[in-house]
């Protein structure tokens, strides 16, 4: 790692330390969440994520700020945005409920009530579909921007695919191609990826393309 991308890291990591006492704050937290924010950036951080780091959870946050007047409970959001993929093994299918698990504990250990809990694991476990309930404003918001990266710019897009690669490096390429052109067409086969107003209007048609340049690339 050069001292550039450290350095990156760290004014990363102090950001969402400040992101993360604000959400507690204002989703009803009465202890110290610092030391949560140790443990979540920790997780994290772990050396299996490439794709799913603290980068993604930032650019989930900052999606989340422009989509942010279409949800029922922001704080809720945010919350979830934090949780959904704080367990991360690219080899295990448990990691949504494993990350919800761990909301339903951390959050009432820091005094956040029974609803705003539940609601949070209730959307940490819809990102297992991406697949919200119509009029389920909280849902199409973190729905919306945990896959806004799929609207990027081309060469943005390219990392993005290279990370998720990187994550699955222990399949072989044949068998990597072959699960992600599944995924990709599960995707363009959607009606609709995003929910929010915002999200159709500008990131349907760029992620589609994304996705359809992607297909075309692993044939």
């Amino acid at each position: 790692m050069t001292s550039d991308t450290q350095d990156s890291a760290t004014d990363r990591a102090a950001g969402l330390r400040t992101r993360w006492h604000a959400t507690a704050t204002a989703a009803g937290a009465d202890r110290d969440p610092a030391p949560y924010a140790d443990r979540l950036l920790t997780a994290w951080a772990e050396p299996q994520r490439r794709y799913h780091t603290t980068a993604h959870l930032a650019d989930v946050l900052a999606r989340i700020d422009v989509l942010a007047p279409h949800a029922a409970d922001r704080a809720a959001v945010e919350l979830a945005a934090w949780f959904h993929d704080a367990v991360y093994r690219p080899d295990r299918s448990e990691n949504e409920e494993r990350s919800a698990a761990l909301a339903e504990r951390a959050l009432p250990e820091l005094g956040i009530d029974a609803e705003r809990t539940a609601e949070t694991a209730r959307l940490v476990r819809l990102t297992v579909t991406h697949d919200p309930a119509p009029r389920d404003t909280n849902g199409e918001v973190l729905c919306d921007a945990d896959l806004g990266v799929l609207a990027g710019a081309p060469d943005a897009y390219a990392a993005y695919a290279a990370a998720v690669r990187a994550e699955y490096a222990f399949v072989p390429d044949e068998a990597f191609r072959e699960g992600r052109a599944a995924v990709l067409r599960q995707l363009l086969d959607l009606p609709r990826l995003f929910r929010t107003p915002y999200g159709a209007a500008h990131w349907e048609a760029p992620a589609r393309a994304n996705l359809a340049a992607e297909l075309a690339g692993l044939a």
